[in-house]
């Protein structure tokens, strides 16, 4: 079978009177959060998420990314991974017995309920409440799509949870699969400078962001809002309040309504 996958993160160094185990791997990030991703590109990854603040915690080892290959557990001489859809039609299927033999060995280094989520554009549509269930937890394993899809009996033998990032398909689920690790890795504790970031964000209270502003105080013409330069706190409050309402009922009624109905159910 294939190689032990390469497991991106390190752990942190530390002065101790100890031996440390040399066979004993990493402790530190056996408690990190820990990313698995199953897929026919293994080299996309780490891609963007090795970059800026989610590469910065990678390498200080508050989350950790192992890329899977499929390939190597595919059939035959030539590791075939799919084979045509039953009943006909175009396109390939990845096979069960190969996803299963990834999934399998995916398992075995995963941690205590963590869940397997597939990418798919029929699955729940993905959100910042998914992201912040996911952060909490210990970690996830992702499958990542290729062709017209995976045999539905792997999805129900192990209880694959399917994810969509929106009403639209991709050529393959490793960017959707980035996409969510990012979402979900920039929530972990330690790893935004500032946590009020993570607060104050569009759909964090269920509505978009505010606009923001910074230096210079005009530019072509266009000032920054009088009420941001006030040094009144209240107002500026007040003010990013009424723009996310405002900005939510514009471009996401969706939003609005539920944002409504919610306040409805408190009163």
């Amino acid at each position: 079978m294939s190689d032990t996958p390469k497991s991106h993160g390190r752990k942190s160094i530390r002065a101790t009177l100890q031996p440390r185990e040399l066979i004993t791997p990493t402790p530190e990030l056996a408690r990190a959060w820990k990313a698995q991703v199953i897929t026919l590109l293994p080299q996309a990854f780490p891609g963007v998420l090795g970059e800026s603040l989610t590469g910065r915690a990678l390498k200080d080892g508050l989350w950790s990314l192992t890329p899977i290959d499929l390939r190597p557990f595919g059939e035959g001489k030539h590791r075939n991974v799919d084979d045509t859809p039953a009943g006909g039609g175009a396109g390939m299927v990845l096979r069960a017995d190969v996803m299963g033999r990834a999934i399998d060995r995916a398992r075995d280094s995963a941690p205590h309920g963590a869940p397997l989520i597939y990418l798919s554009p029929r699955g729940r549509r993905f959100d910042q409440a998914m992201a912040r269930r996911l952060a909490e937890g210990p970690g996830m394993t992702l499958i990542c799509g290729r062709f017209e899809g995976l045999d539905e009996r792997v999805i129900e033998h192990y209880g694959i949870e399917e994810v969509s990032l929106g009403d639209f398909v991709m050529t393959g689920g490793e960017i959707a699969a980035q996409a969510l690790i990012d979402a979900c890795v920039r929530l972990l504790p330690g790893v935004l400078g500032n946590a009020e970031s993570a607060v104050e964000e569009s759909h964090s209270s269920g509505l978009l962001e505010h606009p923001h502003y910074t230096r210079p105080a005009e530019w072509q013409g266009r000032p920054i809002p009088e009420v941001l330069t006030s040094g009144d706190h209240a107002k500026v409050a007040e003010w990013r309040r009424e723009m996310s309402e405002r900005l939510t009922a514009a471009r996401r009624p969706d939003l609005w309504d539920r944002h409504l109905k919610s306040r409805r159910d408190k009163a």
